[in-house]
């Protein structure tokens, strides 16, 4: 029988450490070891694995791409031993951080507002916030829950839907004043339209025409956005039509700041939010699931 190596998850918790210190000086005074017994150690492990991780200089550390992979996946493998033992604690509590990485809109008009009552419930949880409307990797962002908006592409993530949303054109009462309003789709040619600056998953607005047909019309104008919020800030300026979600621009609808144009030619296509995470088997940290059943729980629209 092969000789069981009791060591690992203490060589990946070294290597882990040089990288979040980014030096093997560093690493070792917060591990209260030697360098040279940190140094000696990452070669071990190099050599058992048949890789380089770490490539050394004298003033910088940089991780070779089996380096990267072997540290993401390390990353995890702590976090799952350290969730085992404190699932067996009676006293146990979720604590640790959460790295979440959402829609700017989602953001700023949710999760933010619903912090103060998040960390009010689970107080040792921390919350690392990053707004983005570009899709990013999990992996490669380090991320443990992405909020994604759209159609979501088939993939080994988790998914758990949080709204789901209709979408609508609208513009700025001084806008319209200005330009008009739009009564048919060939009106748009006239109009400014608030695009986005990144890929989306449709090249253009669909519309549904008085025939039934669905059309895709596309995006033209002077001005466009790298966020959701962004293009309603281009819109409340008056700077053009925007597309957003009702989820997105409801209470600017409400309080008369933006006004729906060409419902008549809404298809009525619904926009989902989702909460996107690595599934590992069905096992969650705790501070990870405690987190998606508290956005599941308190998101409304």
């Amino acid at each position: 029988m092969a000789r069981l190596d009791l060591n690992r998850s203490g060589e990946m918790e070294v290597f882990v450490r040089v990288v979040a210190s980014g030096g093997l000086s560093a690493a070792a005074r917060s591990l209260k070891m030697t360098p040279s017994a940190v140094s000696k150690l990452l070669s071990r492990l190099e050599a058992r694995l048949g890789a380089r991780l770490i490539n050394r200089s004298t003033r910088s550390l940089t991780l070779t791409p089996e380096g990267q992979m072997f540290h993401d996946q390390a990353v995890r493998v702590l976090a799952d031993i350290d969730e085992a033992e404190r699932s067996v604690t009676v006293s146990a509590t979720p604590r640790g951080r959460v790295r979440v990485n959402s829609s700017v809109p989602f953001g700023l008009h949710c999760l933010i507002p619903l912090t103060p009552l998040f960390r009010a419930r689970y107080p040792e949880v921390a919350l690392d916030l990053v707004l983005t409307d570009q899709v990013v990797n999990l992996m490669d962002e380090r991320a443990d829950v992405a909020i994604r908006v759209g159609p979501m592409p088939a993939s080994q993530l988790m998914a758990r839907k949080l709204i789901e949303t209709r979408m609508v054109v609208v513009a700025s009462p001084d806008y319209l004043a200005r330009r008009g309003t739009p009564e048919a789709l060939d009106d748009l040619a006239a109009h400014d339209l608030i695009g986005f600056n990144f890929t989306r998953s449709l090249d253009g607005w669909p519309f549904m025409t008085a025939d039934g047909q669905r059309i895709l019309r596309p995006v033209t104008g002077p001005t466009t956005a790298g966020d959701g919020e962004s293009a309603r800030a281009l819109a409340l300026a008056g700077a053009g039509l925007a597309r957003l979600s009702r989820f997105h621009i409801g209470p600017d609808i409400t309080a008369g700041r933006l006004v729906p144009v060409l419902e008549a030619f809404n298809p009525g296509d619904i926009e989902e939010t989702r909460a996107v995470y690595v599934g590992h088997g069905g096992r969650l940290p705790s501070r990870v699931r405690v987190f998606l059943d508290f956005l599941a729980e308190e998101v409304r629209f």
